[in-house]
């Protein structure tokens, strides 16, 4: 727990409350809304940042028990080795303490020398100089102990080999290191130069992407992420050679350092022993000491940047997943294309396939394009659309055009008809998997491709859970960090946006009931299953009766599923039979679930946020500010609840009502939220327009609006309507730019968010346009 704490800097209580939350089973989002008090109000990140260092610490330990284990079976481990091995604070060090004993790997120097009975001879030098001739220990016919000299080599390589691995003498060095101007230096390799000189095209073309590190040098400690990770891909691709420049001032240093305390002896030593000393020392950092700092520094560069990449990504993840959803309209989703047409799909207003089509708009003569601009029209009207979603892969900017155009004729009228631009990232991908297939086994993958389109402007979090995160086109760096925890943290980024929005149980897809905080696939299959044979839910309760649904799966889940009684009753008015079956008061014999507990009729709390745990406290306080469930959301309970807590701290309700302030709060919430509220209302829309303006007409120093398409270590790229994002360098987001709300690093600049921009530069050739950050607009 100590060590959590000082890693992570967060309180020890609080370190010590999550790590129980975290053996009991508790998800992330469950603890962020539902545990407020016991883990200090942090959010969802800095929880997953604690539960990452904790299982990164429990794997250390558990590694550290195994090495020892096996270095016991092997009768090579001593109390110093044990001691010296549970004393390691990283992976890193571990492995430096542990790699000379393992198994298959050449004999040390030390060892061999160990091996000749030479470590008592060491242990003499240490403690009693003055009793050691090492002539004594000549061994004639003997390799490494005929002459003096081998002797004393033995000698030093043990002595260096105990003072690469002493913790003290370590802590010193790394505190030699901070206070100098250590270096990381990368260069172009031989290796590749010979490949550029011998003209191999299929690496002239990376060759030329990392000139910026051909000859770079940074301090370690103002390094940027992006950097890191560029020189370790350039280093991976044999392009650049990497190095660690630790200056020879440390060397100096720490070598006067050992002779004279660390590694002084005891008693008096002779001028041939103190010099067999220094020897080692030098030896000891120049063999062993310096490349473990410099696998260290690689280690901890690489590492911070990984996480810094992971958080990036994680952060835009949950911005574009939390895009305010377009809902009460008819849309239409495009998907591009030149040769094979603009596949067209028309969706209703929940979401629903009206029609699909393949239209020809580009590289045809002018009849043709006339004709299916009538077709387009007729589409348009029949299903009265007013809103188009093109993808902005390829022909968008030419589609965008055609529309664009027949706008302007007001070709569409009555209709007044605008369009979007949207991410198509990951929608080819999401077309021909599985789940496309199951729910839309009729249509073409590329008919598909423009429902995925629609749909996640319609409702992007609906939409964006079915496809892997990977796909989405956000981050950099993607490929060059752990897969696994990447993967961790997104799947857990997605359960906490799913979870707070909170789901329809009798209507949400049951890929989108996977991410629920507490369900898996199979519960969500199990629920999907019950929903179809029995017909709706009518309550909370009822999910106690699905197969896989325990007590522990109902308490994480129960507060982030949700029961709208429009729904309900448009689902019980199409049934034929009652939604819910009969259920006898009596349980069931044998291994099926009981029903006796489990109430027939709807609850008003099972639409709002309150978890079923905080009924009771729901219920003393409507009873004490005069309302009633059915007053959910209306203005008349609010007007109580606010007077109330204005007559009554929330405080000193809280201990009337015994439960937390943070619970009361949370079931003030609940009761007084209209019904249906999404807290992506506080979120940005997708942004329709009517029109396009060129590259060409941008000027510098033209302020302009758009909206941030993805943001990566070294900045932000904007979509300001010109067919290609400009680039607000890091440099320019700076603090008195972002509202207060966003000046924790946690909420910086992410996708979705509307900007306000100056056009700094414009570089029509490369393509490149560079912008300053004015303001973000709320």
């Amino acid at each position: 727990v100590i060590v959590l704490s000082m890693q992570t800097c967060v309180e020890r209580w609080v370190c010590e409350n999550i790590i129980k939350l975290l053996r009991e089973e508790n998800t992330v989002p469950f603890m962020v809304r539902y545990r407020k008090e016991l883990i200090n109000h942090m959010d969802a990140d800095a929880v997953r940042d604690v539960q990452m260092n904790y299982e990164s610490l429990c794997s250390l330990s558990k590694k550290t028990q195994s090495i020892i284990q096996t270095l016991n079976k092997d009768g090579v481990l001593s109390n110093e080795l044990e001691w010296d091995l549970r004393s390691c604070r990283s992976a890193d060090e571990l492995d430096h303490v542990y790699s000379p004993y393992k198994k298959g790997s050449k004999l040390t120097k030390a060892r061999r020398a160990k091996a000749l009975g030479l470590e008592e001879a060491a242990s003499a030098l240490m403690d009693s100089p003055h009793t050691l001739d090492l002539s004594t220990w000549i061994k004639p016919g003997t390799e490494g102990l005929s002459t003096v000299e081998e002797v004393a080599t033995g000698v030093e390589n043990i002595l260096a080999d105990m003072i690469a691995k002493d913790p003290e003498t370590l802590t010193y060095v790394k505190t030699l290191c901070e206070r100098s101007s250590i270096t990381i230096q990368s260069s172009v390799s031989k290796t590749a130069l010979k490949e550029k000189e011998q003209e191999k095209q299929n690496k002239s073309k990376d060759f030329d992407k990392f000139h910026l590190y051909f000859d770079f040098t940074c301090n370690v400690q103002r390094i940027q992420p992006h950097q890191t990770l560029a020189i370790n891909r350039g280093e991976s691709l044999k392009i650049l050679s990497v190095k660690v420049n630790v200056p020879d001032r440390v060397k100096t240093d720490f070598t006067t350092w050992c002779i004279n305390n660390r590694w002084r002896p005891k008693t008096f030593a002779r001028g041939e022993l103190i010099a067999l000393i220094r020897n080692a020392v030098e030896d000891s950092f120049k063999r062993l000491i310096l490349p473990f700092l410099t696998r260290s520094y690689r280690t901890k560069l690489t590492c911070a940047a990984e996480k810094e990449s992971i958080a990036m990504f994680a952060r835009n993840l949950r911005t574009i997943l939390l895009v305010g959803p377009v809902r009460g309209c008819v849309i239409m989703g495009v998907d591009p294309g030149f040769r094979h047409g603009c596949k067209i799909a028309i969706l209703s207003q929940t979401s629903q396939i009206q029609h699909t089509d393949v239209l020809y708009l580009h590289n045809s003569g002018f009849a043709t394009r006339q004709k299916e601009a009538e077709k387009l029209r007729y589409l348009l009207l029949k299903h009265s659309c007013t809103k188009v979603v093109i993808g902005n892969g390829t022909a968008c900017r030419e589609t965008e055009s055609f529309f664009s155009d027949l706008i302007a004729r007001r070709f569409f009228h009555p209709l007044d008809v605008s369009y979007c631009i949207t991410n198509e990232a990951g929608a080819s991908i999401y077309s021909v998997s599985p789940e496309a297939v199951k729910e839309m086994p009729e249509l073409d993958p590329n008919l598909r491709s423009a429902v995925s389109i629609g749909r996640r402007v319609q409702d992007p979090l609906a939409e964006l859970v079915k496809i892997d995160p990977k796909h989405l086109g956000i981050g950099t760096y993607q490929h060059d960090v752990s897969s696994g925890a990447l993967k961790a943290s997104l799947d857990g980024v997605v359960q906490e946006c799913v979870s707070f929005v909170g789901v329809d149980i009798n209507i949400c897809s049951e890929m989108l009931m996977r991410h629920v905080a507490g369900l898996s696939a199979g519960r969500a299959r199990s629920i999907a299953e019950w929903r179809e044979q029995k017909g709706p839910f009518i309550n909370r309760e009822q999910l106690k009766l699905v197969k896989g649904v325990g007590p522990k799966s109902y308490q994480q889940c129960a507060g982030f599923i949700r029961l709208n009684p429009q729904t309900l009753h448009s689902m019980k008015a199409s049934c034929d039979q009652p939604a819910a079956p009969e259920e006898k008061p009596v349980a069931k014999k044998g291994k099926g679930k009981s029903t006796a507990n489990v109430p027939p009729s709807f609850n008003p709390l099972d639409q709002t946020c309150i978890h079923p745990e905080s009924y009771h406290v729901a219920q003393k306080f409507l009873a004490l500010v005069g309302g009633s469930v059915d007053q959910i959301g209306s203005a008349g309970l609010r007007g109580c609840v606010e007077s109330k807590v204005r007559a009554s701290s929330v405080e000193d309700l809280a201990s009337t009502l015994q439960t937390t302030p943070e619970t009361l709060k949370l079931v003030i919430d609940g009761l007084t939220q209209p019904p249906g509220f999404d807290i992506r209302q506080n979120f940005g829309q997708a942004d329709f327009k009517r029109g396009i303006v060129s590259m060409n007409d941008l000027r510098v120093g033209t302020v302009l609006t758009g909206r941030v398409d993805n943001t990566t270590l070294f900045g932000a790229f904007v979509d300001i309507g010109v067919g290609r994002s400009g680039l607000i360098h890091k440099s320019k987001i700076t603090m008195d730019k972002l509202p207060v709300s966003q000046r924790r690093r946690s909420l910086a600049l992410g996708p979705g968010e509307r900007v306000e921009v100056r056009v700094l530069d414009v570089d029509t050739e490369r393509g490149r346009i560079s912008l300053d950050l004015i303001r973000v607009l709320q």
